[in-house]
């Protein structure tokens, strides 16, 4: 018995089968009946033939323009779209896509920006759209709400989800460890001399992250912080001067950690001093790009790279569809020093 895995044309040749209608049934050609791919991806396990989905891509680009050579294409997909984004999310949107397209490019493949609600653009013609030009690999940007992709043909995909959980369907993601930077930023803040941190925050901000801020607040409060008083965080739907400047006045915290920016102008309005008295840490140092301040860089353009690595890893391995145990990977923040808090020198 051979050693040597069997070409497709072997394959095709065993099964009494077309070389063509072979390798679109190992490329799930939906155009391929059920029953026939069943038949071919069984006799392919069976002798040991291991479909390439990347020498499958470069054939259909190269038939497709008559290319000489083809790098590969990976499908960065907006859900959202940049029209109604806001300001803040845009620019953490645009770093997470630079990192990816840059990543891409030298490990030799392209990567191409498809807007799902523009120019008609639906999941359903999308998935048209990738699979007549042998796209294999799916970048999904992070998007405010749930969206349901059911209706795509995972199946032909190797894919990642660039921030928490996505069921619908439940793929693989990468997104910032808040947890771990909500910890590193405190513990920071403590080396500065600070001792009463609180911590202000949109309920959506948190929810969406599963309340991983607020649970590594609660527990820094819990396990690292000796004061006798703790200062409780400040949640709300939509975060206003009258709420904060109530809650400031009240608890008294003397560095505050916030996304937003204005907050410094309404800690001044209550006779803070930063940083003389009082610090101002941003969770998000990409959402005020015009105010600076100390803070956590959550590294969009490297979490962009390495989730266009993973991708390209699932399409080596042939790991394509749903995964049916996801996994999470999670990049660390960097802390940003500021303006906004104490120098460690000078403490």
């Amino acid at each position: 018995m051979s050693s040597t895995a069997p070409s497709l044309r072997d394959l095709a040749k065993t099964l009494g089968l077309s070389h063509t209608t072979v390798s679109e049934a190992l490329r799930n050609n939906p155009r391929v009946k059920p029953e026939t791919r069943q038949r071919v991806h069984a006799a392919a396990k069976a002798a040991g033939y291991q479909y390439n989905p990347l020498a499958g891509a470069l054939m259909s680009e190269m038939r497709r323009s008559r290319a000489t050579t083809f790098r590969g294409v990976i499908a960065i997909v907006d859900l959202d779209g940049p029209a109604g984004r806001a300001p803040s999310s845009a620019r953490y949107h645009r770093e997470l896509t630079k990192g990816a397209i840059e990543r891409a490019e030298e490990l030799g493949f392209k990567a191409e920006v498809f807007i799902v609600g523009h120019e008609g653009m639906t999941p359903q013609r999308l998935d048209t759209i990738l699979q007549s030009r042998g796209i294999r690999g799916v970048f999904l940007l992070p998007v405010s709400d749930n969206p349901d992709l059911t209706k795509i043909n995972w199946s032909r995909y190797a894919s990642i989800y660039t921030d928490y959980v996505i069921e619908q369907p439940a793929l693989h993601n990468i997104c910032p460890n808040h947890y771990r930077a909500m910890l590193m930023a405190l513990h920071r803040l403590q080396s500065l001399g600070y001792k009463r941190p609180g911590l202000v925050i949109q309920q959506h901000h948190d929810e969406r992250l599963f309340h991983r801020w607020e649970a590594a607040y609660q527990i820094y409060q819990h396990h690292y912080n000796n004061n006798a008083t703790k200062v409780p965080s400040l949640l709300s739907r939509e975060i206003n001067r009258a709420d904060f400047s109530k809650w400031f006045k009240k608890y008294k915290p003397d560095v505050v950690l916030c996304h937003r920016a204005e907050v410094l102008d309404w800690m001044r309005e209550c006779g803070a001093k930063v940083p003389q008295s009082h610090g101002f840490c941003c969770l998000n140092t990409m959402m005020n790009p015009d105010v600076p301040c100390a803070g956590l860089n959550l590294q969009p353009r490297i979490l962009g790279a390495r989730g266009i690595e993973l991708v390209i890893g699932q399409l080596y391995r042939n790991e394509c569809g749903v995964p049916e145990l996801r996994t999470t990977t999670t990049v660390p923040a960097q802390w940003v020093d500021g303006p906004t808090v104490r120098n460690l020198k000078k403490k």
